[in-house]
């Protein structure tokens, strides 16, 4: 007897989405270890750009953010919200100095984290797209595990910002945390020391994010894209901006501007303004890689 038809509710997608992506993270743990090697170790060839491809770029990530509409704002929200958490959890432990640094380190991890915005891209482009749940389509790619590698690079640059980031207040404005956020501003407005932490952060900060910048440009869209490892995606990420040192140089400057645009009512622009950058980051990807 033939066996009936089953249209499953929400909650059984939803279990079997985290079923699947689970055992697909599961897998990339064991292949991580080949990660940086790879089938094909070629540098692609790199096409030069122009602001024109900027602007056409950006073009379309607002064309891919709205045909998926709020499904991309509902799954971006959690972007702001986690900041929000992180930032209460600093304020907690009285580390107030360290929220901006938190907040601007955000944009160090994003590329990992909009992923799931380029495979939407990705599978729009070839006529594929059906909705947010596009993006969890990364799970299932080959290239979990050198995504997951390079998502830790990242995560440890990250880290490393923090920890800067924390030095630098201790030696400017010393170990004592603030009474209050007004007060915090007070101090780095009105006093030497202050200014000197806020430039000297600044500074460290502008080479994290060129770093960031040069390692993951096209890093996470190749690897989506093509069989290549790590070590040949990141390779690829500093020629591009190698052969195209101003349109990166304004990419760059696009992104942070966005972010913090994004990031001043709460975060909560951010569930806009991420998923744009995230989507026209992958046409970007195809303007200076193209098929």
């Amino acid at each position: 007897m033939a066996m009936q038809q089953h249209i499953r509710n929400p909650i059984e997608w939803g279990w079997d989405s985290l079923k699947q992506t689970g055992r697909a993270m599961g897998s990339a743990g064991h292949t991580m270890e080949g990660a940086w090697e790879g089938h094909d170790r070629t540098v692609p060839a790199v096409r030069r750009i122009t602001t024109d491809d900027l602007r056409d770029a950006l073009r379309r990530g607002f064309e891919d953010f709205g045909a998926y509409r709020t499904d991309v704002i509902f799954l971006c929200l959690l972007y702001p919200i986690v900041g929000l958490v992180l930032s209460r959890l600093i304020w907690g432990y009285g580390m107030v100095p360290l929220l901006f640094p938190l907040a601007s380190g955000f944009a160090l991890i994003a590329p990992f984290f909009a992923v799931g915005l380029y495979e939407m891209s990705r599978r729009r482009e070839v006529g594929r797209a059906s909705g947010w749940a596009d993006a969890f389509g990364v799970a299932r790619s080959p290239a979990l595990g050198s995504i997951m590698a390079l998502g830790l690079v990242l995560l440890a640059l990250f880290a490393l910002w923090l920890g800067a980031a924390h030095i630098i207040w201790l030696l400017t404005l010393g170990p004592e945390p603030p009474a209050s956020l007004e007060g915090f501003a007070r101090d780095v407005m009105d006093t030497g020391a202050g200014r000197a932490m806020a430039i000297a952060g600044i500074a460290v900060g502008f080479f994290f994010a060129l770093a960031v910048l040069m390692l993951s440009v096209v890093s996470f869209p190749l690897l989506l894209d093509r069989d290549v490892g790590v070590g040949t995606a990141i390779a690829t990420s500093i020629e591009v901006v190698r052969r195209n040192p101003g349109p990166m140089a304004l990419w760059g400057l696009i992104v942070a501007a966005g972010l913090v645009l994004g990031s001043i009512p709460l975060l909560i622009g951010l569930a806009i303004v991420f998923p744009v950058l995230g989507h026209a980051t992958w046409h970007l990807y195809r303007k200076v890689l193209p098929r």
